[in-house]
């Protein structure tokens, strides 16, 4: 059942050309129509964006992942953003699913990037008051930012697919690596069942040199938990020394599946059972159609957090 926001006719929710399926689902949680706006290119490839209506004292709120492709999503997203702030918007929330660019959030070696800094310094340069997004990959990207964030997680609706098709008396939560315990420990904790760290030693980015596991994994259904799931190169590596270590079956779940590469036909051809995500990001159609990807909707925690955004409610609740 949708639950209608106050006052509609402040309320003026815009899409991207990245969420447009999770944008028409926000649509009709929120029980509002998606605002007349178009968005095209010139032959050179500029993105030119015009609001079909008037948004003049409006909250308004863009919903676009910064997902493949990432840099035109992320200029799309500052363009629509500007064309708000110059037609007297009150208000310019962006809804970002998927934050990219989240992975380089510190300078791991020299003469590097922070470019997570960066892309929040965009977002805050082109207008945008305050932002909204799910499972950051680092939860202090919260703090590149000087107006209000609000971070949410999927991990409700995750957990819950779990529980009702997998026997919790067979699971165990894997983290893939060190720095995700905190997240796999949360799913455990959720589920109520044991938790295994795999030791990744990682050789450049994409690249993982060897994994050992921590925990016993033998006669259980061991289930990966990550943020995202890229190339899947980690993914079936962790997958096979969980079965060398006596793991019955093998599942994954992630709340962004980026899948990019070679992740189809590694995730095809491998003895994963099952590879969960969340539509943050929309699925190529040869994902879409692969048995073993399982694609859950995190629309309604979305629109509930918009929803309460605009009608000035507390938003923390949503952060378990």
């Amino acid at each position: 059942m949708s639950v209608a926001v106050a006052h509609e006719e402040n309320f003026k929710l815009l899409s991207g050309s990245a969420n447009v399926a999770l944008s028409k689902a926000i649509a009709d949680q929120l029980g509002v129509p998606l605002c007349q706006a178009e968005v095209r290119r010139f032959s050179d490839g500029e993105i030119f964006v015009e609001i079909q209506e008037s948004v003049r004292g409006a909250d308004t709120f863009i919903i676009q992942s910064t997902c493949h492709p990432v840099n035109d999503s992320l200029m799309e997203l500052l363009i629509m953003a500007d064309s708000l702030k110059r037609s007297s918007a009150a208000s310019i929330t962006a809804v970002v699913p998927y934050y990219g660019y989240g992975r380089q959030d510190r300078k791991v070696q020299p003469r590097v990037p922070i470019t997570a800094k960066l892309v929040a310094d965009l977002l805050t340069a082109a207008g945008i008051t305050r932002v909204i997004s799910m499972d950051l990959h680092a939860s202090q990207i919260q703090g590149f930012f000087n107006i209000p964030f609000d971070h949410l997680f999927a991990k409700p609706v995750l957990t819950n697919y779990i529980s009702q098709n997998y026997n919790p008396e067979k699971l165990i939560m894997v983290s893939p690596d060190a720095g995700g315990v905190e997240r796999a420990r949360a799913f455990a904790k959720r589920l109520d069942v044991p938790l295994a760290i795999i030791d990744k030693r990682r050789v450049k980015a994409n690249e993982v040199g060897g994994m050992s596991l921590i925990g016993d994994v033998k006669g259980r259904h061991a289930i990966i938990v990550d943020d995202m799931i890229d190339t899947a190169g980690t993914l079936i590596q962790a997958t096979k020394v969980l079965i060398d270590y006596g793991a019955e079956q093998v599942s994954a779940v992630c709340s962004h599946g980026v899948f990019s590469g070679s992740a189809y036909e590694r995730i095809r051809d491998s003895q994963l059972k099952e590879v969960i995500c969340t539509d943050t990001i929309p699925l190529s159609p040869a994902l879409a159609q692969l048995s073993k990807v399982k694609c859950l909707s995190v629309a309604p925690i979305l629109a509930e957090a918009m929803r309460r955004v605009q009608t000035r409610q507390s938003v923390s609740s949503l952060f378990d």
